[in-house]
Formats: C-alpha cells, structure tokens, sequence
C-alpha cells in the first residue's frame, strides 16, 4: 500500500531531522502535530541538499547536485519518488502548493556553494534569500494552511527571520566555512582582517532583523507560533553567546549551545510565550 511507503517516507525525513538538529527537532515538536510531518519534510529535503555540497568530498559533487535537482523535479512530475526524503517532500510540496520557483532559488544558493566565491553585497542577499528565506516561506506556505492572503502578509517576516537565522549561521561557522570549505560569506570581509569592529557591524544587522522578525512570529496562526517561538529563542541565544565572544575567538572555535541548555530555554521560552499570546 503507498499509504504505508509514505509513512515511512515522513518517518524517514523526521528522523533525518532529528539526527542533523536538536534544536529544530525541539521547535517541530512544539507545533501542532498537523504540521510536524510537512516540516520535517521540509527540513530533509534542504539537509540532503547541504550534505551534498557541505559533507559528500571525494565525490563528484556537481554530479550529484545536478542528479538531485533532475530527480526533485521528476518526483515533482511524477508525484512520486523512491527516494523517501523526496517522496515526503513531494507530497508536502503539492498539498500546501508550495511555489516550484522557491525550490529553483534553493536550489540555486546550493549550487554556489560549489564554488570558491568572493562575496559582494548582491551574491550575499542572493545567497541568503536561497539558502534561508524561500526555506522560511516554504514553511510558511505549511503555516498558513495555503491561505493566500494570509502568506502575503506575514512573507516580509519569515523571510527576515531566515535572513537572521542564516546570519547566525555564518557567524557560528565561519572557522569551519573557511578552514574547511574554503568559503567566507559576509560582502568584502578578510577573515585576516576580521576583528570586533566588523563583527559588531554585522550583529548590529542581526539585530535588527530579530526584533522585526519577533513581529511576524506574534502574528502567526496558533498551530505555529509556538513552534517558530523556540527556534527564535534558541537563535537569539546562540546570537547572544556569539556577541560575548571575540572576533579572535569566532574564528577559531564554533560557538555551541548545549542540549541541556536547549531543554531549560524551550521551558523559559513558554512561559514568554504565554506573555505575548495572552
């Protein structure tokens, strides 16, 4: 029976999700379990494309990259994949009739990934609208249940909140992005010239993308809000640690939250939660 194959299709990018993150596992958790499967298909989907230019070395990692866009669309098509990652994602994609042209963006970020890039202010904003925002707006097609009207008007947010998630990202990764990967992504920074003056330019941007962000997520249906809450929380606090920690330091070590301390904020993050909903 399909109905078994896709069970086992979402089973599969859940644990995909919860093998890769904790902390986007604990904020899952929190939504409506109307959602979690869609999100978590979500979230396998956009893992496997990382892994592919990130983690796949000594592989032909174009190949594989090209192979995965021709057999996401394919499945697109077809409305069906062997493969279960996509076969969730496929399903998710058609029932929230989540825009192809998202995924295209997506998938065009993954593919700069490929190559050694110097980074000025417009491939930077392209880099992040693909690789963070579409991502955002992908789960917010799931969030607003496929209301139009409703997508329009909280799309400026989630895309911010991407664009801040992402920011943070690089911030956390910038040893192993540059010492690993050979990548640096902030416009016209020298990691040799990287010091506190230009890290604190960038966070004064972060900042300001998480409190317009924070005003979106109150405006969130029930089911989602929650959910988006604790990943929010659980990014300002990563932000937060990384703005205690010098520039020397930043690119030298990667900032961690631990799990315990993600347990003890998901709890604080509830009751502020309950704060802003009453």
């Amino acid at each position: 029976m399909k109905k078994l194959f896709d069970e086992l299709s979402f089973k599969v990018s859940k644990e995909t999700t919860k093998k890769y993150s904790t902390s986007f596992s604990l904020g899952i958790m929190a939504l409506s379990s109307k959602i979690r499967n869609p999100i978590y298909a979500i979230y396998g989907y956009v893992r496997l494309a990382d892994e592919i230019v990130d983690s796949f070395h000594g592989f032909n990692k174009r190949k594989l990259l090209t192979r995965f866009r021709n057999d996401t669309f394919l499945a697109l098509e077809e409305k069906i994949s062997l493969n279960p990652i996509l076969q969730s994602f496929q399903e998710t994609v058609d029932r929230y009739q989540i825009d192809h042209e998202l995924i295209r963006q997506f998938l065009r970020s993954m593919e700069m990934d490929l190559h050694k890039i110097d980074y000025n202010s417009e491939l930077y904003k392209e880099y992040i609208l693909g690789s963070a925002e579409v991502v955002g707006l992908m789960c917010l097609h799931i969030f607003v249940n496929g209301d139009k009207q409703e997508f329009e008007k909280l799309k400026p947010a989630a895309m911010i909140l991407g664009s801040a998630f992402q920011k943070v990202n690089f911030l956390r990764d910038m040893k192993d992005d540059y010492e690993i990967l050979g990548r640096t992504y902030f416009p016209n920074v020298d990691i040799a010239a990287f010091d506190n003056k230009v890290k604190a330019e960038i966070e004064e941007e972060i900042n300001f993308e998480f409190h317009e962000a924070l005003e979106g997520i109150k405006k969130l249906p029930a089911s989602s809000r929650f959910g988006v809450y604790l990943a929010f929380r659980y990014y300002l606090s990563l932000f937060k640690k990384i703005k205690k920690t010098s520039a020397s330091k930043i690119i030298n070590q990667r900032i961690r939250i631990s799990n315990s301390k993600k347990i003890t904020l998901m709890m604080g993050s509830y009751l502020e939660y309950k704060m802003f909903s009453i």
